[in-house]
């Protein structure tokens, strides 16, 4: 079943569910229209700008449905792409954030930013609208993730809640934020401040405060993070060898 197929059908099943999360069991008229009613549900975001801009930008909803997709497949929990959809706070956050990004990077800065005070006050989180946010982002929970202006984020990327992408302060150019490599794993709680590089796929340890690069494929931990060994947990789907 398509994502619409799914979200319909649990909808339907579970008619107290469906209210108590503000969504009528109804037809979907394709992802935009569903991506409208779960964050005006969630966020009070006006269902019709989400629709508008998700319709207009296919690429937008692509990546959505990308990280509700690796969400799914990633999430330890019981549950599939529909529960990660209707019940992720994680998943409804960056939704809310590629939208907010979108009127950003159309230059209606005042429209992305009501959109980011209006998802910070539903989720816990205080994304910047220019932060730059790869495809299929994993964001557990979501509670307390705080992204500066000029953080990016690779592909793959696995965050647990309460991390941090901020700056020392003591940088005001362009780069002053962190740039997460592909594939990388922030722990809960990690604080990761200015200019600095998390390598492709390392592992960055929960409480883990980091103000240096981390190379790739590598583990930090610590309250002053230092690397203690390789990486031990990957996220990333299994390499195909296509014939």
């Amino acid at each position: 079943m398509s994502l619409m197929e799914e979200t319909e059908a649990l909808l339907a099943a579970s008619p107290e569910a469906a209210a108590l999360i503000g969504i009528s069991p109804r037809r979907f008229d394709g992802f935009a229209d569903l991506a409208g009613a779960v964050l005006q549900a969630a966020a009070d975001l006006p269902a019709d700008l989400v629709r508008r801009l998700y319709a207009a930008h296919p690429e937008l909803a692509a990546l959505s449905q990308h990280d509700i997709d690796e969400t799914a497949r990633r999430d330890f929990a019981q549950g599939g792409r529909a529960t990660a959809l209707l019940f992720g706070r994680g998943v409804q956050a960056i939704m809310a954030h590629r939208i907010a990004h979108q009127l950003w990077q159309s230059d209606d800065r005042t429209l992305a930013m009501a959109i980011k005070a209006g998802a910070g006050r539903a989720f816990s989180t205080d994304i910047h609208p220019a932060a730059r946010v790869g495809p299929g982002l994993w964001l557990d929970h979501g509670l307390g993730f705080v992204v500066g202006e000029t953080a990016v984020t690779g592909a793959d990327v696995s965050i647990w809640h309460s991390v941090t992408l901020g700056s020392t302060l003591a940088d005001s150019g362009a780069r002053r934020h962190p740039t997460l490599g592909d594939g990388a794993v922030i722990g809960a709680g990690a604080i990761l401040l200015g200019g600095i590089t998390i390598g492709a796929r390392a592992n960055v340890a929960a409480g883990a405060i980091v103000t240096q690069d981390v190379a790739p494929c590598t583990l930090v931990a610590g309250a002053k993070a230092r690397e203690i060994g390789p990486a031990r947990i990957s996220f990333a789907a299994p390499e195909r060898n296509d014939v």
